[in-house]
């Protein structure tokens, strides 16, 4: 029989873990100081319990570590890490360091539904969610882990899509009782589910990406197919009625592409979007995919985009590229691996 993981679970579910092996209530406590203060890496080692309750606890469960299965290093420092996933599916993890910070980029889902164009983990499927052991596997597990300063919900998957467990991970790196960081230290990035998002944000007061990509929702609705359920000027309208300005910070996401997205008519269409919104505009250089048809814009059009938003008083800047010598891109690694494998 397979063993449940330790790892990701709250202290009333460990709890529950505790009456179940017939250890005490406060052996709950105990077992997550192990689990998120002191990293333990197996049962052996949460020597608080007795012999007789570790023994017991390890009958059935094991902590849930898991090393990556695959890693590829670029020359900027960024790492991208391969993980196993569901469905046969494996994920990926990408730690970006950048002077004083060092950001760990996590997978939520192994593949993806929402079927963007432009997206390489979308052309994957969906092969199922992640539990929140598989995400808080990726924090712990890379060697990199001890020194990371910020999260992102920005890899493979719909992190609202799986909001429970994203939730439950959140609770994890932010409780006392976890990891004890500030909720500034997560961003979570989505395409805009509504009520998930509505969720996300009542619930929580970690930072926010929204992806929009285009201005127009026909245009909108050619890249990203959610635009017909979950419309743009929706998505923003629900983020109007949220401060953004103090405790945590909005990002709208806006992929430039040659000839697409990416003239001045777009960018005015954009700034009147936002306009009264409390948000910062990042634009991204697009990693071209194989065999895709879209290309990213010129830097000389970038700056136009940007310069034009921050003329219209939308803060707007250009995000530096990462990783483009390892295929950062989220999916690639991923896909390349079952391509391997003789998919």
């Amino acid at each position: 029989m397979e063993k449940k993981k330790l790892l990701g679970m709250t202290p009333g579910q460990l709890r529950e873990v505790a009456a179940e092996c017939g250890l005490p209530p406060f052996a709950a406590k105990q077992i997550a100081r192990r689990l998120y203060v002191n990293r333990a890496r197996s049962i052996d080692e949460m020597t608080e319990l007795s012999k007789r309750g570790r023994e017991m606890l390890a009958a059935s469960y094991c902590v849930g570590l898991s090393a990556p299965k695959a890693e590829a290093r670029s020359a900027d420092g960024t790492v991208k890490c391969l993980f196993e996933g569901k469905g046969g599916r494996d994920v990926e993890a990408v730690y970006i360091p950048d002077r004083e910070r060092a950001t760990l980029c996590v997978s939520s889902q192994a593949g993806c539904k929402m079927g963007c164009r432009f997206c390489m983990t979308g052309r994957q499927g969906f092969h199922g969610n992640l539990e929140p052991s598989d995400i808080i596997n990726q924090i712990f597990s890379i060697p990199q882990s001890e020194s990371l300063t910020n999260i992102v919900f920005m890899g493979m998957g719909e992190p609202l899509d799986n909001l429970d467990a994203v939730l439950t991970s959140i609770e994890v790196l932010t409780a006392p009782w976890g990891l004890g960081w500030s909720p500034k230290r997560i961003t979570v990035s989505s395409i805009g589910k509504l009520a998930e998002l509505k969720r996300l944000l009542d619930e929580t007061k970690v930072h926010v990406a929204i992806s929009v990509h285009a201005p127009f929702s026909d245009e909108r609705a050619e890249l990203m197919p959610v635009e017909k359920v979950w419309p743009v000027a929706e998505v923003i309208e629900l983020l109007r009625g949220y401060d953004f300005a103090h405790q945590r910070r909005l990002t709208l996401e806006y992929i430039v592409w040659r000839g697409l997205n990416d003239d001045l008519r777009h960018a005015d269409a954009l700034a009147r979007l936002v306009r009264g919104v409390d948000c910062r505009v990042n634009l991204i250089r697009y990693h071209s995919l194989p065999d895709g048809d879209l290309q990213t814009a010129s830097e000389q059009t970038m700056t136009a985009f940007r310069d034009r938003l921050n003329s219209h008083g939308v803060t707007a800047t250009i995000r530096a590229s990462r990783g483009e010598d390892i295929q950062a891109a989220c999916g690639m690694l991923a896909g390349e691996a079952k391509r391997q494998e003789g998919e």
